[in-house]
C-alpha cells in the first residue's frame, strides 16, 4: 500500500508541475483552427448590444413603476424576474381587435397590487401588436376561473 501511495504522490507532484508550466493566458493566434470560434461581425455585435440596451432600459422603466407601489425598492427587479417567468393566458378578441394578456396572480397581494399598477400603465399606452391591429390589454387574473382582479 505504501508503494502505491508513493506512486500516486509522485503522479500528483508531476501533475502539479505540469499545471504550473501551463500558460495562464493564451493569445488568439495560438489556438488551433478547429478550436477557434467565429467572432461576431462588428455590425452584428452593435445590433446585439443595442437590443440588450433597449431591453435593459425597458426593464428599468418597468422597475421604476413597480417601485412606486413597493415598500422596499430593492424588490422591484426580483418581482420583475418573477413576472417574466410566470404564466399568462393570451386571449384574442377578433371583433374588438384586442389581444388580452391575462397574467396569473402572484404569491401575495402586495406583489399583485404592484404588478397591477404596472399593467395599468402598460394599458394606458394602447400598444398594438406588431404586424396587425390588435391592441394589447393586460390584466391580472385567476387562471382557474378566468376572473380578473382589476382591468385598467
Amino acid at each position: 500500500m505504501r508503494e502505491q501511495i508513493e506512486q500516486l504522490e509522485h503522479e500528483v507532484d508531476s501533475l502539479k508541475e505540469q499545471m504550473a508550466s501551463t500558460p495562464k493566458h493564451l493569445h488568439w493566434d495560438d489556438f488551433p483552427e478547429e478550436a477557434k470560434f467565429e467572432r461576431l461581425a462588428p455590425s452584428r455585435k452593435r445590433l446585439t448590444d443595442t437590443v440588450k440596451l433597449v431591453a435593459y432600459r425597458a426593464e428599468t422603466a418597468m422597475s421604476d413603476l413597480l417601485r412606486e407601489e413597493l415598500r422596499r425598492e430593492d424588490d422591484s427587479r426580483s418581482l420583475l424576474r418573477d413576472l417574466f417567468r410566470s404564466d399568462a393566458d393570451i386571449i384574442p378578441d377578433g371583433g374588438g381587435h384586442v389581444l388580452q394578456i391575462r397574467l396569473h396572480t402572484l404569491a401575495n397581494p402586495r406583489s399583485n397590487r404592484a404588478v397591477q399598477h404596472l399593467l395599468d400603465h402598460l394599458n394606458a399606452t394602447e400598444t398594438t401588436y406588431p404586424g396587425n391591429e390588435f391592441r394589447l390589454h393586460y390584466s391580472l387574473g385567476d387562471p382557474e376561473n378566468g376572473v380578473t382582479e382589476h382591468s385598467g
